[in-house]
């Protein structure tokens, strides 16, 4: 079950782009007020915030409310009642944007691991050219970084992430893996999102799979991806081993297709 919280005294949309930054949510009640301050400081016109809370046992989700009661509109959320992945929440919450009339679809981590000072520059790199349709927060591309804090062995795993996924899928960017995109609400029809059944960090390399065979432009821009500044990682080990999976049930399935 799904219920969608917005305040009564919306005002209307500003002129031009809307643009709808979807940000998953369980136990995040720390980062959550963090990232939305972060968000409404950067004074970016028709940004509105979509936290897709899925019961959140921390409070996070009457947090996400009362936050939206004080944003004169920009800030709405979407309640689910289970707890059902990263893949399923981002289904939910772009779809709903898709819905409300989004132009732009910003996936964004609640963790506040994604800088948001990079997102105008995504969105600009977005909107410049009417044949890039994803935009990518990139690690991996000149200018892009890890957090400093993390060890080695994690920054390996997390290279050989993108190396095992590119050397199967052959998708031709960097951040094979990244989870901070910008995409335009055409990108997103045009990959049949509702009908994306990967979940957990897999998602990504799913949609990045789809939009490459759709022969849409994906650009990447440098990020620093930071250390989560609360709480604890969701990367569970049945999260990993999707991870692992994924890719080649994409990679048989386009040869099934083929044939």
């Amino acid at each position: 079950m799904e219920q969608v919280s917005r305040p009564a005294d919306a005002s209307p949309p500003p002129p031009g782009p809307k643009i709808v930054v979807v940000v998953p949510t369980y136990d995040e009640r720390e980062n959550l007020p963090l990232l939305i301050e972060l968000l409404q400081g950067l004074g970016l016109p028709g940004l509105h915030v979509l936290v897709v809370d899925d019961g959140s046992p921390d409070g996070t989700g009457e947090i996400a409310d009362r936050l939206a009661a004080d944003s004169a509109g920009t800030v709405s959320v979407l309640h689910r009642t289970e707890k059902d992945g990263l893949g399923r929440a981002y289904v939910a919450g772009m779809t709903l944007a898709l819905a409300d009339g989004a132009d732009v679809v910003v996936q964004m981590d609640a963790d506040l691991s994604h800088p948001a000072r990079t997102l105008p520059l995504m969105v600009r790199t977005l909107l410049a050219d009417d044949g890039v349709a994803v935009v990518l927060g990139s690690r991996y591309v000149a200018g892009g970084a890890l957090a400093t804090e993390w060890a080695w062995h994690r920054k390996a795993l997390s290279a050989w992430a993108n190396f095992y996924v590119n050397a199967i899928l052959r998708l031709g960017v960097k951040d094979a893996t990244a989870g901070y995109k910008a995409w335009r609400a055409t990108a997103l029809t045009a990959i049949d999102l509702p009908s994306v059944r990967s979940n957990g960090y897999s998602f990504q390399v799913e949609t990045n799979h789809r939009a490459v065979r759709a022969g849409l432009r994906i650009v990447e821009v440098p990020i620093t991806f930071e250390e989560r500044v609360n709480g604890e990682s969701k990367l569970s080990l049945r999260v990993q081993a999707e991870s692992a999976i994924t890719p080649w049930k994409l990679r048989f399935a386009r040869r099934g297709a083929r044939s």
